[in-house]
């Protein structure tokens, strides 16, 4: 049965994964891919995914060998927020810890520009979301060169092979992560560009949603064409054996989560983590421990209510 769902994953989420080493152009990929299925059929899709996700988890904390870094990237309105949300719905938080990356501080900015998201990798049994990652530093840094003036990188450091250097630190970096048991996730909501007009303009009508709009977001969707070339470069140079990119289709918010939940199961599922078998010593303690419990039954009660609950 395992082998059969890990079978069906890999197949629907084989289209989104960007093969490493191709070449990337973000206008081969289409926002409104939905794969042939209905809204109505995600539903308990999403569920299954889930489920799903909460018993891998359980079994990653368990073993406490390895680690997830789960990335989500995308532009304003892709829907990252709310695929942390929905995706992440049906496992235990102690397992779970979410990193939201903003403006760098005056700390940051005084070490080199992957210190802040080391500091917030996983532990191994854990999942870490990166909620816009390490990317950020090839992405809106470089469609905003003064961003990288303000890292005061010495002039050994600029210049025009700054990018293809940073894609190699990067992937040198991911390499890293995964030989030493933590593997690297990542995913790209690929929003259209009339789909994230429609969302801000959402957010300004209901008041409820006010609070997720800024004038920043509109200012920084004039440079729509920059970021589509940023990011199509990105993941042509980062999408690795290792640690592959996923292009998941984010104008159907509803599909969006089922690939996620299917990406991140699909990892989980490759890193098979077991609970741990206990050796003979603990075992015996734990018979002798269930013969002490057993005794201190009330009269007329069963030695083990829980094994007479479960033959009903």
């Amino acid at each position: 049965m395992a082998d059969k769902r890990a079978k069906r994953i890999a197949k629907f989420i084989k289209p989104l994964r960007v093969k490493p080493g191709t070449s990337v152009d973000l206008r081969d990929f289409d926002p409104r891919y939905k794969a042939g299925m209905k809204k109505r059929d995600g539903v308990g899709l999403l569920e299954t995914g889930v489920s799903l996700l909460a018993e891998y988890q359980a079994r990653l904390a368990a073993q406490d060998t390895h680690g997830v870094l789960f990335c989500l990237q995308a532009l304003d309105a892709g829907g990252k927020d709310g695929t942390i949300r929905h995706v992440m719905s049906g496992v235990n938080p102690q397992g779970v810890r979410v990193s939201s990356f903003k403006v760098p501080s005056a700390e940051e900015l005084d070490h080199d520009y992957l210190w802040r998201y080391a500091r917030r990798l996983p532990a191994r049994g854990e999942i870490a979301i990166f909620n816009r990652s390490h990317y950020e530093e090839v992405l809106v840094v470089r469609v905003h060169p003064e961003l990288l003036e303000r890292q005061r990188l010495p002039e050994s450091a600029l210049g025009a092979g700054v990018w293809a250097r940073r894609y190699r630190e990067i992937n040198n970096w991911e390499r890293h992560l995964t030989d030493n048991g933590f593997t690297v996730v990542k995913i790209f909501l690929n929003l259209s560009k009339e789909e994230q007009r429609t969302r801000f303009l959402k957010r300004i009508d209901l008041p409820e949603k006010n609070w997720k709009f800024s004038a920043a977001d509109v200012r920084e969707r004039r440079y729509w064409d920059d970021y589509q070339g940023a990011f199509s470069e990105m993941l042509s140079a980062t999408s690795t054996p290792w640690a592959p990119w996923y292009v998941v289709p984010a104008d159907r918010k509803w599909f969006a989560r089922i690939c996620a939940a299917a990406v991140l199961a699909h990892a989980l599922i490759k890193i098979d983590p077991r609970y741990p078998v206990v050796g003979e010593e603990v075992h015996r303690e734990l018979m002798a421990a269930r013969l002490d419990l057993e005794a201190e039954a009330p009269e007329g009660e069963p030695a083990d209510p829980y094994a007479a609950r479960h033959r009903t």
